[in-house]
């Protein structure tokens, strides 16, 4: 065991007994490499992070050159940081009016507590609905969103006055009223299982928190910036938010969360007292600047359109091998449901020995995550599909 290795099984809190344990050593595009001189092809992206793969040549140009001007220098909010301002902008002029503002955080769990908080001060209303399955994050008033009890019962109590529905469901427009401060959603439920709203009830669920006064707030941290073949999910329904929660991919491969609203919202932060929502290191510069240098990227190379093209190749490779249920989902965001647990786990396990990651969700143990950068060429996709497809006839053919 080299001592980095024991350094990490030593001092570093684990977040489970059996950890992946990979050495890296370095990473560029759509591979990473282990200190083995193995190489992997990301097909995860580190869990939807790094939608343009690796180290991107403009993200770290970016970085080096604020690096040069200065890191962090005061909390967010009280100082005008270049960074900050044009990577607000950026966004906002990308999304709908109602959508001008973005306050900058660290995670996506924080811009979902941001989002909650924001909710209840605006509304005046403390009454929050949620969806079972869901995932917003693993703090206090993320966990009290999120609708899987395994995760939340070590932790109760949590959160008063919220209420779960099923996805997809009518009856969570009963449950909708003018006590309700907010309806927090993923337009696809990431971790519950690549499941995307069905286009009338998502429509159904906006009009009725139109017509209550309730916020509606989307949780794209895994869908947005442009992994479904979309900047945001939500464009291919036609249903705008009021408040949207981003994160994950939205730095290049640094740190950075944010929520956007309107004006009119986000003044509920400004008074009854000033200063009653802040962060010290939201909207790190080096992380604005790369997140910026991200976003244009990705949209003046036209790196939405390959979203869908990953979809029609993935689904053209695995749809009709043994075992496979159905792939779900949208673009680069996508679900593939196997017919059992064991056929999951070995496929996984298999492609991972022969250079392949793929991922399975936190509540479904027949699915396997497929979220590759879209930077990845069709060479190396298509290495990567054959590996997928070669394990899961093999390792079907082996449990019978």
């Amino acid at each position: 065991m080299s001592t980095q290795e024991e350094l990490f099984y030593k001092h570093v809190a684990l977040t489970s007994d059996s950890p992946m344990g990979i050495t890296i050593s370095h990473a560029n595009g759509a591979v990473f490499f282990s200190t083995a001189g193995k190489r992997y092809i990301d097909f995860i992206s580190g869990i939807a992070v790094s939608t343009l793969g690796h180290r991107h040549p403009s993200v770290v140009q970016a970085i080096k050159n604020q690096l040069e001007k200065h890191l962090h220098v005061m909390v967010y909010g009280e100082f005008i940081q270049r960074p900050q301002a044009e990577f607000a902008a950026s966004i906002a002029t990308r999304l709908p009016e109602n959508l001008d503002r973005i306050y900058f955080v660290n995670s996506g769990t924080e811009a979902n507590e941001g989002a909650l908080k924001l909710a209840k001060k605006y509304t005046k209303r403390t009454r929050l609905l949620a969806f079972r399955n869901s995932y917003h994050g693993d703090t206090h008033g993320s966990l009290s969103v999120t609708g899987r009890d395994v995760y939340r019962d070590p932790y109760l109590p949590l959160l008063p006055d919220v209420h779960f529905y099923d996805f997809n469901s009518d009856e969570v427009l009963g449950g909708i009223n003018e006590e309700t401060a907010a309806v927090i959603m993923e337009p696809i439920q990431g971790e519950g299982g690549i499941i995307p709203a069905q286009k009338k009830w998502l429509s159904s669920v906006r009009q009725r928190c139109t017509e209550t006064g309730t916020l509606l707030i989307f949780d794209e941290i895994q869908s947005g910036f442009g992994r479904t073949g979309k900047l945001f999910a939500f464009e291919h329904y036609g249903v705008v938010p009021d408040i949207l929660c981003m994160a994950k991919a939205m730095g290049g491969g640094m740190p950075i969360g944010g929520f956007a609203s309107s004006t009119a919202i986000f003044k509920a932060f400004m008074y009854d007292p000033p200063l009653n929502h802040v962060t010290t290191f939201g909207g790190h510069p080096l992380s604005c600047a790369a997140g910026h240098a991200a976003l244009e990227f990705l949209c003046s190379n036209d790196l939405l359109s390959r979203a869908p093209v990953i979809e029609i190749l993935v689904k053209k490779a695995l749809s009709d091998l043994p075992g496979v249920v159905e792939i779900r989902g949208m673009g680069a965001m996508l679900g593939l449901v196997l017919e059992s647990r064991e056929l999951t786990q070995k496929v996984v396990e298999s492609c991972l020995s022969r250079g392949l990651l793929l991922g399975w969700t936190l509540h479904s143990n027949t699915l396997v995550r497929l979220a590759p950068p879209l930077i990845i060429s069709d060479e190396l996709l298509s290495q990567a599909l054959n590996i997928l497809s070669e394990e899961i006839i093999a390792c079907s053919i082996s449990l019978v």
